[in-house]
């Protein structure tokens, strides 16, 4: 058991969820972040459920788009728990469709959600975990940062810049004792396919999917280890490996993958 405090964003769905109740069973208190307040309440009720020991719940309502909305989730949470630890920046949508044709306030939703809640998220905890003298950032990035992928371009770009931030900001907060983690996750069963954004239809079939449950539990060992980055499969390492090596070929495998099956 711990009394360690944890902030998850996005924790209405998903990996969120998920992190959400893996922490709380590790012992942590737990404050979860997300638009849907329902689904929020539905989670509380699922961690007050779960056998003693058990972490706390707390749950704010909030758009990590908004930086006021963030900064007021963590200053509830330094009220309510006293402490600050952990951050999980796990709130993210996708799109599945064209940079061109693409409908903008999707391809801003993306951005503004992706990345700006990203950075929303760290400017916010990183001063709660000074006063603690250090903490833990977990980012969840994708493993198409390190690819071209043609019709899901604007995602992946969104997850290499959070990919890219994480390297930087892990030495720009090494020596306040702030680690910070870039997780690559890959492919993953959740609702995150069905409510992305931009052209309809699914990706082919054919590979490799995780549990929500797997990544949460591999969030937890990330956070208890220090670990830099964490890379959940072999298959997504040879993914980043071959965009890495042979670029041009995962663009046009991807391209291949990620057609949209209707137009925008």
């Amino acid at each position: 058991m711990t009394n360690r405090v944890v902030f998850i964003t996005g924790a209405s769905s998903g990996i969120g969820r998920a992190a959400a109740l893996e922490f709380a069973r590790a012992g942590y208190a737990v404050c979860g972040v997300a638009r849907r307040a329902e689904r929020l309440e539905s989670l509380r009720a699922e961690i007050a459920a779960l056998p003693s020991p058990r972490g706390d719940f707390m749950a704010v309502a909030g758009d990590v788009r908004d930086s006021a909305q963030v900064e007021a989730a963590v200053a509830q949470t330094i009220e309510r728990f006293g402490r600050l630890d952990v951050l999980v920046a796990n709130a993210g949508v996708g799109h599945h469709g064209t940079v061109v044709d693409g409908e903008w306030n999707h391809l801003a939703a993306v951005l503004r959600t992706n990345i700006d809640g990203a950075l929303h998220s760290i400017r916010a905890a990183v001063p709660a975990m000074r006063e603690r003298g250090g903490g833990r950032i977990l980012i969840i990035s994708s493993v198409v940062a390190g690819v071209h992928t043609p019709f899901t371009a604007t995602y992946a770009a969104s997850k290499a810049f959070v990919s890219s931030l994480a390297g930087s900001l892990r030495l720009e907060l090494e020596d306040e004792h702030i680690t910070v983690t870039d997780v690559l996750v890959g492919r993953t069963l959740t609702e995150f396919n069905q409510n992305r954004l931009g052209a309809s239809g699914d990706n082919q079939g054919g590979l490799p999917t995780l549990s929500a449950d797997e990544v949460a539990l591999a969030l937890v060992n990330a956070a208890e280890r220090k670990r830099r980055h964490v890379i959940m499969t072999l298959f997504d390492r040879l993914v980043l490996a071959g965009g890495a090596l042979a670029p041009g070929l995962m663009a046009r495998l991807a391209k291949r993958q990620y057609k949209p099956a209707a137009s925008e």
